[in-house]
């Protein structure tokens, strides 16, 4: 009994001991700012920020970089936008990720571009914006008035013809139509923009699966930018099988459709009418006359911005 009574008093004093100790380290902690002004804001006994002091100082590191954060390019956190930190619950401490009010404000103000479906477009495309386009070029000004008359107009519900854009490699013919129909989702307007060649690929590769869906999902959109049209190679398929009912449908609809091309029509008929198997002139013509009813021809010729 005097061997268990004096373990059980050993026990006792190491736990002590350990708890001074820990107390200690708290106390040592508290004279980091961002640690004592941290643990300030928690409405919980000192019992528990001691037991959850190395989480705290996780915490205050994170705290202190929010502090002093001037935007979200900036952040220092390990999860940009988001900081570790400490919920109360009970009179207990949980730790967890939680959005930062400059990544919150951002996806709110980012938001309306959810409106618009992208198929491998790059975040410069995704994220194109009318006040960030290029106007130093004259050679632009027909094609941005034609963008700005046709905001106006759709937003009084005046359903005007989409734009058929060809000119010179790296222009920014795709990030002008893209900026536009960003404009629009602003007011929530569904629009969708894809690559044209790498969406055929896919799509023919979706045959068994959800080819319907993404089929639809692009035939109806309200408004459609089909880029880089003519650098795909024509299948009779890809001819006969998509782009003809998908502009059939859209026409009769009346959906404003817009294609990007470093091609002319002219030169484009021809690109449709040469397939692997034969020469068809009566089908490419379709699809170009499918095109002259849906849209407005206009050539851009200018600086090739990639090589700014």
């Amino acid at each position: 009994m005097i061997l268990l009574h004096t373990l059980d008093t050993l026990i006792e004093e190491k736990v002590k001991k350990g708890s001074h100790t820990l107390h200690q380290y708290y106390k040592e902690d508290l004279k980091d700012e961002s640690f004592k002004k941290l643990v300030s804001l928690l409405n919980v006994r000192e019992e528990v920020l001691i037991q959850n002091r190395s989480e705290l100082k996780e915490a205050s590191i994170e705290y202190n970089h929010c502090e002093h954060c001037k935007n979200l390019l900036t952040c220092k956190n390990r999860m940009k936008g988001y900081a570790y930190m400490p919920i109360v619950k009970n009179g207990n401490l949980s730790f967890c990720y939680q959005i930062c009010l400059k990544k919150k404000k951002m996806d709110e103000k980012r938001k309306y571009l959810e409106n618009v479906y992208v198929y491998d477009v790059p975040k410069e495309i995704r994220e194109a914006s009318m006040k960030n386009i290029y106007e130093d070029d004259r050679n632009r000004f027909h094609i941005i008035k034609y963008l700005v008359t046709f905001i106006e107009e759709y937003k009084k519900g005046k359903v005007g013809k989409g734009l058929y854009l060809y000119g010179n490699f790296g222009c920014g013919k795709t990030y002008l139509i893209a900026a536009m129909l960003n404009e629009l989702a602003k007011n929530q307007v569904q629009s969708a923009i894809v690559f044209w060649p790498e969406y055929l690929r896919d799509l023919k590769t979706s045959f068994g699966t959800n080819f319907k869906e993404k089929f639809e999902k692009i035939k109806k959109t309200p408004l459609l930018l089909i880029d880089d049209i003519g650098a795909e190679n024509t299948t009779v398929w890809s001819r006969d099988e998509i782009l003809c009912p998908l502009m059939q449908y859209r026409m009769s609809e009346k959906l404003p459709t817009f294609f990007t091309s470093n091609l002319d029509l002219d030169v484009l008929e021809k690109h449709f009418s040469v397939t692997k198997d034969k020469v068809d002139e009566v089908k490419a013509k379709r699809i170009i006359e499918r095109m002259k009813q849906l849209t407005v021809k206009e050539q851009m010729i200018s600086e090739n911005l990639r090589n700014r």
